[in-house]
C-alpha cells in the first residue's frame, strides 16, 4: 500500500499535515482526506474524464492533484486561507497534474459555480450555515444549467449527517455510501464518503 509521503511524492506535491491557524467557528482546520479514503473514491466510478470536480476546502490541494492524476477528471479548488492558498499554488507549479487543476482563492459562500462543474468534495471544511449558502449556489447553477451532479462528504460530522438526511431529503438523493471503516485501525462509523444525486 502506498504511503501518504509515497503519494505526496509521485504527485510532485506537498500536503501531509494538519493545520488549525486559522480555523474558527465557521471555518475549520485543514486536514488533508486520507490518500486511502481518495484511491477509494476513485475507484468508485463516479468521478471520470469528462467530469469537473469542485473541491471546497482545497487546503494544499491533494483532493484535486490526486483525482485529476487519477481520474483525469477537472478539478477546481476554492481555498479562502492565502497562507495555505499559497501552499496550493506552489503545489500546482510542480504537480503531474497541475495543469488540470484550477485554484481559485475565495470565500466557498461567495464562489459563482460555473455551468460545467458536475461533481462536488467536502471534507467538513466549513459550518453547516455556510454549506446551506453553498448548496444554494449548486442549485442556482442547477436551475440555470439543468445537469446531473454527484456531491461527496468524507468524514461527515453528525452535524453535517443530520442535515443532509433530513434537511435536504427533498433536495438531493443518497445515490451511494463509500465504506472506507476497513482502511483504518477501530470501527468509526464516519470514514466513508456519503455521495449524493442532485438534479
Amino acid at each position: 500500500m502506498t504511503t501518504e509521503s509515497q503519494w505526496d511524492k509521485l504527485l510532485k506535491i506537498k500536503t501531509t499535515g494538519r493545520d488549525d491557524s486559522h480555523a474558527g467557528q465557521f471555518y475549520y482546520p485543514y486536514e488533508p482526506t486520507p490518500y486511502s479514503v481518495l484511491e477509494r473514491l476513485a475507484a468508485s466510478g463516479f468521478i471520470g474524464k469528462g467530469n469537473t470536480l469542485i473541491d471546497y476546502g482545497c487546503g494544499k490541494g491533494r483532493v484535486g492533484f490526486f483525482l485529476a492524476n487519477q481520474t483525469r477528471c477537472r478539478c477546481i479548488g476554492i481555498e479562502f486561507d492565502e497562507r495555505i492558498f499559497k501552499a496550493a499554488q506552489k503545489n500546482k507549479e510542480s504537480a503531474v497534474s497541475g495543469g488540470q487543476v484550477d485554484l481559485i482563492c475565495a470565500h466557498a459562500e461567495a464562489y459563482e459555480v460555473p455551468a460545467e462543474a458536475d461533481r462536488f468534495y467536502f471534507f467538513n471544511p466549513f459550518s453547516v450555515e455556510i454549506l446551506k449558502k453553498v448548496l444554494g449556489k449548486i442549485r442556482k447553477s442547477l436551475d440555470e444549467n439543468p445537469r446531473k451532479v454527484f456531491l461527496v462528504f468524507y468524514y461527515p460530522s453528525d452535524e453535517y449527517s443530520f442535515f443532509l438526511m433530513e434537511m435536504c431529503s427533498w433536495e438531493m438523493t443518497l445515490a451511494d455510501e463509500v465504506d472506507c471503516i476497513d482502511l483504518f485501525e477501530g470501527e468509526d462509523r464516519r470514514e466513508k464518503c456519503l455521495v449524493f444525486r442532485m438534479e
